[in-house]
């Protein structure tokens, strides 16, 4: 079992990490659309469309490597103070509840948008330059396949905690600076 949740949560942070690059793309992007716009008075047709783009493949992409890194925002007033086996047992109730669902909808519906997508090879009606778009409306069924195996490896990972009392160690990447600090005073 554990080779099984750090599999798939090593897929995750590789595909998180790669699709970090669109930061830099994006950053890019921003830059030279102000310096040809304000600078040099000739703004550019494309670079809205990059823009939305990356911002729209990091924010899609992310979705896997935050659960695998924990980092989803929660509501924790009372769960911390649950034991690790309560915790398990809420976090699996509500994956299976609430999670599963949404993700399996987002993967359903997402497989529908970019059927058709592919089939029209939709292009964006939003932009002069009219770019395709369909390739990446692909992304929005393969963020929800990435989150649908990571949302196994989380039910796994809960089931051993709901096992042992003690929750498995998370393949370790970036940190928070906070967080550094606070092991460093340790």
């Amino acid at each position: 079992m554990t080779q099984f949740i750090y599999a798939i949560e090593s897929l995750s942070v590789w595909v998180g990490r790669a699709f970090g690059w669109c930061i830099l793309v994006l950053t890019f992007s921003v830059s030279y659309e102000v310096f040809v716009r304000y600078v040099l008075n000739s703004p550019t047709v494309w670079a809205f469309d990059v823009m939305v783009q990356m911002y729209g493949a990091l924010f899609l992409m992310a979705g896997p490597y935050a659960l695998a890194q924990d980092s989803h925002v929660r509501g924790d007033v009372l769960y911390r103070l649950f034991s690790v086996k309560w915790q398990a047992r809420v976090d699996f109730v509500l994956y299976l509840l609430f999670f599963f669902p949404g993700i399996l909808a987002l993967f359903w519906f997402g497989w529908e948008i970019a059927s058709d997508s592919w089939r029209y090879e939709e292009v964006s009606w939003n932009s002069p330059a009219r770019i395709q778009i369909y390739f990446f409306k692909t992304l929005i069924p393969l963020a929800g396949f990435l989150l649908i195996l990571q949302g196994l490896a989380e039910l796994a990972r809960c089931w051993r905690a709901m096992q042992s009392g003690v929750w498995m160690e998370r393949l370790s990447d970036v940190k928070e600076t906070e967080d550094m600090l606070m092991e460093q005073s340790n």
